[in-house]
């Protein structure tokens, strides 16, 4: 019953974003099937495209979409953050749930190889990397003005982005929803999520009887019949998300320096190439050096903390899972624990340790509040970097709703 009423009301969350937007869609998108790099077509789904936000679209967020290679049609789709605030979403398409990764000992100056990541979070889900804020990544904006953000900025965007984008792919309409990110974004996707949930409950703009029809005629009778009932009655929403380690709140915990390697150099080599970027439909003149994390970026931040927002989020029921590689020194997660106990909720089932391959793989505690906390054994500040099986196996449990 529990799985039913979850993906239920996760559709009735798509058709709400849809209906609480009237303009025509803003989104670029294109198919890629080879990549530099890469030897032979691209075994898996992938779309990059723009998508035009703020009243003037002078705001274009770039994204690099892929399709689950499971189940599509049913599988979740996720919307995920990287950090920084300003590092490109390409820091987890190649280097942590995406389905690519950089060939290990490449002598950096040439064009990088790449190859297959076999521990893909796109193995069961798919999933949108977005480039946000404007500035990170290839995300650009039209006018100067539009260059300067914040996080409260960020998120209305990251907001608008998610419905322009659905309405452009409607065949994800009854698809689980996710929104998940790491490092710095765990300032910002409780917020998302929140915005999210405000929208269910008040059509922000009048939809037309043209576009209704349109939006309609895209949906599955059987996702629009119980949508709308949902909307009509009571607006309710029951989104996922997964806020990640680097995810404290308090942004004093999420600042800290940051370090390159070798690896990392290599997406640097690797997107500034004038093939690779004719191949993933970068628009000419947008940009002009590719850099992984633009710290430089005109950013306010301005959510002085996400406690409030998991105390809203956690009061509607939403699940949320917030795990921390035990070897971080950026958010140690001694410090995310203890953020997590001033939350004051009741424990659910105490410390223990989960196994993956007939070892231990961390330790896990699940709250009251539908929350579970993990620890990544011997992982580092974006865990899946460092312990990839372990993550995919901890999120292809939660997100299925098993037991770590």
């Amino acid at each position: 019953m529990a799985s039913w009423i979850s993906s239920y009301i996760a559709s009735i969350l798509v058709l709400s974003l849809l209906l609480a937007c009237c303009s025509e869609p803003a989104v670029s998108s294109s198919a890629v099937e080879s990549l530099p790099g890469f030897q032979g077509p691209l075994p898996f789904e992938l779309e990059t495209g723009y998508v035009g936000v703020d009243e003037s679209e002078n705001v274009q967020l770039f994204y690099y979409f892929v399709k689950s290679e499971s189940n599509p049609q049913e599988d979740p789709l996720v919307l995920w953050l990287n950090g920084g605030p300003g590092c490109s979403s390409i820091t987890g398409f190649m280097y942590e749930i995406g389905p690519l990764n950089f060939k290990a000992m490449q002598k950096y100056g040439s064009l990088p190889e790449l190859v297959l990541n076999p521990n893909s979070w796109s193995k069961v889900a798919s999933i949108i990397f977005l480039d946000l804020p404007v500035g990170a990544g290839f995300s650009y904006a039209r006018t100067s003005l539009a260059t300067h953000s914040s996080d409260l900025q960020a998120c209305e965007h990251a907001y608008q982005f998610l419905s322009e984008w659905l309405m452009n792919h409607p065949e994800f309409l009854s698809n689980p929803f996710y929104v998940g990110g790491d490092s710095y974004a765990g300032i910002t996707v409780p917020a998302i999520v929140q915005l999210i949930s405000n929208g269910n409950h008040v059509c922000w703009h009048p939809i037309s009887q043209r576009k209704l029809k349109e939006l309609l005629g895209h949906t599955p009778p059987q996702v629009v019949a119980g949508a709308l009932a949902g909307i009509v009655v009571a607006f309710i929403l029951y989104c996922l998300y997964i806020a990640v380690a680097g995810a404290v709140g308090e942004r004093k915990e999420s600042k800290g320096q940051r370090s390159d390697n070798n690896g990392k150099r290599l997406s640097h080599s690797w997107l500034n190439n004038d093939g690779v970027r004719e191949a993933l439909h970068i628009r000419k003149g947008s940009i002009g050096e590719w850099t992984r994390c633009n710290l430089g970026l005109p950013y306010t931040p301005n959510i002085a903390e996400s406690f409030v927002y998991h105390v809203n989020l956690s009061t509607k029921g939403y699940r949320s899972l917030i795990y921390s590689g035990d070897h971080d020194l950026i958010v140690p997660f001694l410090g995310t624990q203890a953020w997590i106990r001033s939350l004051n909720y009741s424990i659910v089932n105490d410390w223990r340790s989960w196994v993956v391959e007939g070892q231990v793989a961390g330790y896990t505690r699940t709250y009251a509040n539908r929350m579970t906390f993990a620890t990544v054994k011997g992982g580092g500040h974006t865990a899946p970097e460092y312990k990839p099986v372990e993550c995919r196996v901890m999120f292809e449990r939660w997100i299925s709703r098993q037991p770590l």
